[in-house]
């Protein structure tokens, strides 16, 4: 008889979104154009590797891939992420389809850097929305471990 084994996520959990705040942003940009507004505007370096979208596979069977885009900044203590939430009327995180996407800051200061985030994202004319996401109230979080 073979053993089974069971992949345990709440460590992977703890450990990937401590010291994690989320914002959540409606923009009608397309995701290169608003990582670009969001490079120039707060002088981020993010940048796409495909090879890291996510890929989610319909009942259909059909897959869709939802851009990631990163910070690549040696030195920094913060790391910035930025989730396409929306592909072809198909949602990354269901629970939050009115979005388009999620931007994720990691680092000791997170949540404190996430609302002066916020408050200059919505002075920004492209930007319709821009609020804090709780964690807890996501039931796809697996979608965002990388």
């Amino acid at each position: 008889m073979s053993a089974k084994f069971v992949l345990d996520t709440d460590a992977m959990h703890e450990e990937f979104f401590s010291d994690t705040s989320l914002i959540g942003i409606v923009c009608a940009l397309p995701p290169y154009r608003f990582c670009g507004l969001m490079n120039t505007c707060f002088d981020l370096k993010l940048t796409r590797d495909c090879e890291s979208d996510i890929c989610v596979k319909t009942s259909q069977n059909i897959s869709y891939y939802f851009a990631l885009y990163r910070n690549h900044v040696p030195m920094n203590s913060n790391k910035f992420s930025v989730y396409e939430l929306k592909r072809e009327k198909q949602s990354l995180l269901p629970e939050l389809k009115q979005l388009d996407y999620l931007f994720m800051i990691q680092g000791p200061n997170a949540e404190e850097d996430a609302r002066q985030y916020i408050d200059a994202l919505r002075g920004i004319n492209e930007i319709q929305l821009a609020r804090m996401i709780e964690l807890e109230k996501l039931k796809n979080v697996d979608y965002l471990l990388v």
